[in-house]
């Protein structure tokens, strides 16, 4: 009995201790500051504890998070049957200062206070909220503190007051009403249902545009959700009605696993309304209409559309969420709505079709063909003319294509048929590769008439031209042009900015009739070109061979003076030219066995078609200086007498010319 009175002395001090350490105030004001610092790790805030009594039966908490922000909660509890029964009263004044604990931006104020009842194995909490200016009534039964029923009611609560609580400006405003009914929300053994109205719906044009970029006119809607949930199922059935769009999707759906057998349809007015939701910078109106069947290992999107005025029909394949395969047709899709609906400018009119057949969509195993036609094409020339700032009008320009694509891998190899009233071209193997995003392909092209091409060139030309090269672009771009032309061949090269040309075997006098200028050399001519696209400058260097020149009056004055006929005689030697944007400076050197031409630096416009040139003729021993200005299909010739008179030449005219005078002046003494 001795030992059992000693022990229980120790146990009855130990308690008497435990109860002066937990349950009294000297106990609460020690604990007080260590459960302060653990909420302030927890809250990352300055919270304090303005209140705290805890005994063996009651207890009473007050609780600021911050200035404003007060959570308030007393009750009694037994600690042998681990049972409670609280009141609670949660005020939150200025949401906003609270971002640090609730990781996410709010405002406003919220209220709500209710009572808890039971153990920690099983509650009941029964409360009321102002959510978003709402009338809202909840009760929740919580068995090991997870939520197992949920029963709420919300009424005439603000959309506008719920944006702002959420951070976000009232860009829509509208009277919601929410009941929810769930006996059992536990996962597979789900029995409840959700119904949501919205009423007096309107989207706020102001915040439409400075929030989102949007323009839309005054817009009112309505939302109606009725949603069942028994055991995996969910049956639901949603509709949103506006002036503007409406949606209806109605089906199953079993969330865990996924799957779905749902009927969907879209009727847009205005596709740009739903870049809040879809986040896609899009306009226009769309009418959508389709199903969803399947799961997540198999998921079956079809639909038709009306998409820009087309007969468009599709049906997706998505596997893990990732589209694998696809299958759609497109006819007579009016490619100028197309434009205007993804914000482009209107730079074409046309009709497309098209069929795409992709067994495989993975990007890196594409397996498929894809075939695109246009027909009834008309390019705007307008618009072409000012967004490319062409010097002169672009003509009206028709056309129509027909592309064929076949997918492999990671390779679309594509084939084009382009024909319009100004150029025709193939391209019979493109490929661009979607991992690298390199591009390889060759081309021909047809021109049936060059002087179509003054927009671009500045240049009238005459003639025709058909050409093919290659091109590329991959880090850099390259373009190959050979064509034949003037009875000889040019040989091209575009590398990023920089233009090569050879030129072989050109007739010169077929090469000035192309360019409509005058035909004064007929001549075999090989050059080469060098030309900075970047800067318009360039180089020309090329030499000639066999030129005879064409009637000119320069060479008139030899044969009239010198008594030389240059016409007959056969030249060779070298033309050089220094280009920059229109400015040509152009020198020429030409020898034949008895005579020759050269010009310096001559001076050459061709916007203005302008020619500024000194020109130095021998015929024999004979030199004739001259100068060429003006029009260069007519430029003004004047001689430099004073050194003509020097020559042979000239000491004859000048002897004609004393006999002459001579004569008339004895017959004047007669």
């Amino acid at each position: 009995m001795k030992y059992l009175a000693w022990i229980g002395g120790i146990l009855l001090i130990f308690a008497a201790t435990a109860y002066g350490v937990f349950f009294s105030p000297l106990g609460n004001s020690l604990i007080k500051p260590m459960v302060e610092s653990k909420i302030r790790e927890q809250t990352k805030l300055e919270s304090k504890l303005t209140k705290f009594s805890l005994s063996t039966s009651s207890f009473e908490i007050v609780l600021e998070l911050n200035s404003n922000n007060t959570i308030k909660i007393k009750g009694d509890y037994s600690l042998l049957s681990r049972a409670f029964q609280l009141s609670y009263e949660v005020g939150f004044q200025k949401l906003e200062s609270l971002e640090p604990f609730t990781l996410t931006a709010l405002r406003g104020t919220l209220y709500t206070n209710g009572t808890v009842k039971g153990s920690m194995a099983f509650m009941k909490v029964d409360g009321k909220s102002d959510i978003g200016d709402s009338h809202t009534a909840y009760y929740v039964e919580l068995t090991d503190l997870n939520p197992t029923s949920i029963i709420a009611k919300m009424k005439d609560a603000k959309l506008s007051s719920l944006l702002h609580t959420a951070a976000k400006n009232p860009y829509a405003t509208a009277d919601i009403d929410l009941e929810i009914n769930f006996k059992n929300i536990n996962p597979h053994t789900m029995d409840g249902d959700i119904v949501l109205k919205s009423k007096n719906g309107n989207i706020d044009p102001k915040y439409m545009k400075s929030d989102f970029n949007v323009t839309i006119p005054k817009t009112s809607f309505s939302m109606n959700l009725d949603a069942k949930l028994k055991g995996d199922d969910v049956d639901y059935k949603y509709d949103f009605s506006s002036n503007l769009f409406k949606i209806a999707t109605s089906g199953r759906v079993v969330p865990q696993p996924l799957k779905t057998d749902i009927k969907y349809s879209l009727d847009i007015q205005e596709l740009e309304v739903l870049k809040p939701i879809t986040g896609a910078d899009i306009r226009g109106a769309l009418k959508l209409a389709g199903e969803a069947k399947g799961d997540k290992e198999r998921l079956a999107i079809s639909g038709i559309s009306d998409l820009a005025s087309s007969e468009s029909v599709f049906e997706a394949v998505l596997k893990d969420f990732e589209l694998a395969s696809l299958r759609a047709k497109i006819e007579n899709l009016e490619i100028e709505k197309l434009l205007f609906m993804l914000k482009q400018p209107h730079y074409t009119d046309g009709l497309l079709s098209m069929n795409a057949d992709i067994s495989d969509a993975r990007s890196d195993k594409l397996d498929g063909k894809i075939t695109t036609k246009i027909t009834k094409g008309l390019l705007n020339s307008n618009y072409l003319t000012k967004a490319y700032e062409f010097k002169s009008a672009m003509p009206t320009t028709t056309f129509d294509s027909a592309t064929t694509t076949m997918l492999n891998k990671s390779v679309a190899d594509t084939k084009v048929v382009f024909n319009s009233n100004i150029a025709n071209i193939d391209i019979k193997n493109a490929k661009f590769d979607i991992k690298d995003g390199s591009l390889k392909g060759d081309y021909t092209a047809n021109i049936a008439d060059l002087n179509k091409l003054f927009f671009i060139t500045n240049q009238h030309l005459r003639g025709a031209l058909a050409a093919n090269g290659e091109f590329s672009k991959a880090k850099d771009l390259d373009f190959t042009m050979h064509t034949n032309i003037a009875e000889g061949k040019i040989d091209a090269k575009l590398h990023n900015n920089d233009f090569y040309a050879d030129i072989g075997s050109v007739k010169t006098k077929k090469l000035l009739y192309m360019f409509l200028y005058p035909e004064l050399l007929d001549a075999t001519l090989n050059a080469k070109i060098n030309y900075d696209l970047t800067q318009s400058r360039g180089t020309f260097n090329g030499q000639v061979a066999n030129a005879k020149f064409e009637k000119n009056q320069p060479f008139d004055l030899v044969k009239q003076y010198v008594k030389f006929d240059m016409y007959k005689e056969f030249f060779s030697g070298d033309i050089n030219a220094k280009i920059h944007k229109e400015n040509i400076l152009a020198s020429l050197d030409l020898r034949s066995i008895e005579a020759s031409i050269k010009i310096k630096e001559a001076k050459i416009n061709t916007k203005t078609k302008q020619i500024d040139s000194d020109i130095t003729l021998q015929a024999k021993k004979n030199v004739v200086s001259a100068t060429l200005k003006g029009d260069i299909d007519a430029p003004r010739v004047s001689i430099n007498l004073e050194e003509f008179m020097k020559t042979e030449a000239g000491k004859e005219v000048q002897e004609k010319i004393s006999k002459e005078a001579d004569k008339l002046f004895k017959k004047l003494l007669k």
